[in-house]
């Protein structure tokens, strides 16, 4: 596959009265919807620009995506997200981002839609061994970060999804799959790599419940549980922050999480995985997997000299 480039865009440019508009109407239409169902919720439409980012290959249909993913917060089960998530308000939303920064400030939904959207297709690799090509909307995380200006002590960032167990039944409860928050890290060079985005949406509508509403991360060359969905808080620190499938089970879930055929689960092969939407487990949908899930020319730099076994 070719190289993926990052695109040139003058630090100047002004976003266009249209997509300003786009995303003024969105939030109105946001405040008023009523809360009858999560894909209902989550209709409004987004018209992102084009980008170079994206793999040729056919997108999995949005039934799926949109019915079968995790997110411990509303349920383990595959079905559990969608199902149990029409409670969930996305709105009013705001993301906090503080630590090692020179500006640490309070970002709310309407300035976050301000960001230049564009629309990019990426692979997504879940550690179970499943993957799928979904087109995001979104914009770069370093794009953000840029704001608050990471102090030159920074070397990670920290992120947070929401506690509210009166909507996540997920959460409620005497047994507790996880501990809340759900908690995720990423080095900061990582965070910065022109491919890792915020997501507000995907297939041209506004993110549902389920997958993540209102914003969640998109790191594609990493496994999926790396995505963390619902996104309150963002901490710029010194070492290494706190993860919550690494905590819970170490020898299973590194921190680093790059999708890597080479280095098996304990319990399963890495070496393929099943593209959802095909013909089953076992179907004509097997496939190899990529080495950093395809994007090892853009990505497998960050890793020079390292153990990949060890730093799995």
């Amino acid at each position: 596959m070719p190289a993926y480039r990052p695109p040139q865009i003058s630090a100047s440019e002004i976003t266009p009265e249209r997509l300003f508009l786009d995303r003024r109407s969105f939030l109105a239409a946001a405040g008023g919807l009523v809360l009858g169902g999560a894909s209902a919720a989550h209709a409004a439409t987004l018209k992102p620009s084009a980008s170079p980012y994206k793999v040729d290959e056919t997108p999995t249909p949005e039934k799926d995506v949109t019915t079968y993913n995790n997110f411990y917060e509303f349920g383990t089960g595959k079905g559990d997200p969608a199902a149990n998530s029409e409670g969930f308000k996305p709105t009013p939303w705001a993301v906090k981002v503080d630590g090692l920064v020179g500006k640490p400030r309070e970002f709310g939904l309407e300035e976050l839609l301000a960001f230049p959207l564009e629309e990019r297709t990426y692979r997504m690799r879940c550690v179970e061994a499943w993957s799928m090509v979904i087109p995001w909307i979104g914009f770069p995380l370093a794009s953000l970060l840029d704001k608050v200006e990471p102090l030159g002590s920074a070397k990670y960032v920290a992120f947070e999804t929401v506690v509210r167990p009166e909507e996540m039944p997920g959460q409620s409860g005497y047994f507790q799959p996880l501990p809340w928050p759900y908690r995720e890290g990423l080095r900061l060079d990582e965070a910065r790599h022109p491919l890792t985005i915020l997501s507000v949406g995907l297939y041209g509508k506004t993110l549902p419940n389920q997958n993540g509403a209102p914003i969640r991360l998109v790191v594609p060359w990493k496994y999926g549980f790396k995505g963390i969905k619902s996104i309150v808080r963002i901490s710029l620190t010194e070492t290494a922050p706190p993860c919550t499938w690494n905590l819970a089970a170490p020898d299973e879930y590194g921190f680093y999480a790059n999708v890597n055929p080479a280095v098996d689960h304990p319990r399963w092969s890495q070496a393929t995985e099943n593209r959802i939407g095909g013909d089953g487990f076992f179907g004509s949908n097997r496939r190899d997997t990529l080495p950093f899930n395809g994007y090892a020319d853009d990505v497998a730099g960050l890793y020079a000299g390292m153990d990949l076994r060890a730093n799995f």
